[in-house]
């Protein structure tokens, strides 16, 4: 269940409803899908094989399909973050820049964890989202944010886009944001 950390009171946030409340004054969606509708075997595994990525779009089909057709998704895919992937480090920089996108940014974590962090109004500023199996979080185009992995370094999501390109990053200078 996903917690959040607000950057500038130390405020911590658990709980769906209190999760789903905050997020939805922030203009946030978040949402929970059943992580245990995964096989097992696919419920902690990070070395996902093209078959494995399918069996993971079509567990989730309904849910995916629903999300896509009230926000106007277009495509999905897999996406899996983890010490084996491949220049892990260079893409973690990449994604760990505060940007925007010209779309939703839209994540569906099935295995593992992850962080978005977020700019939220004035009276809030900066708030980190801890994501976990089931968790859905869709960050609103033009909002500032970047994700990044928590300590354990490994994440599974479904990824959604309206775009057909997939993501693509505008670089966000914020001198409120501080790492």
């Amino acid at each position: 269940m996903a917690t959040i950390k607000v950057r500038n009171s130390g405020e911590l946030i658990q709980g769906e409803e209190n999760v789903r409340s905050f997020l939805e004054k922030q203009g946030v969606l978040y949402e929970h899908w059943d992580p245990k509708k995964l096989p097992e075997r696919l419920q902690e595994n990070f070395s996902l094989s093209a078959e494995d990525k399918e069996e993971i779009l079509s567990t989730y089909e309904s849910e995916i399909k629903d999300l896509a057709a009230r926000r106007g998704y277009q495509t999905w895919d897999i996406v899996v973050l983890s010490e084996q992937t491949p220049n892990i480090e260079e893409l973690l920089k990449k994604f760990e820049q505060v940007h925007t996108h010209s779309e939703d940014e839209v994540r569906a974590i099935t295995a593992g964890e992850g962080i978005f962090i977020i700019k939220g109004d004035d009276s809030v500023g900066y708030f980190d989202v801890i994501l976990t199996p089931g968790d859905v979080i869709s960050v609103p185009e033009g909002n500032p944010h970047f994700f990044t992995l928590t300590d354990s370094r490994k994440v599974v999501a479904v990824r959604l886009f309206i775009e057909t390109e997939g993501w693509i990053a505008h670089p966000f200078e914020d001198p409120a944001f501080v790492k």
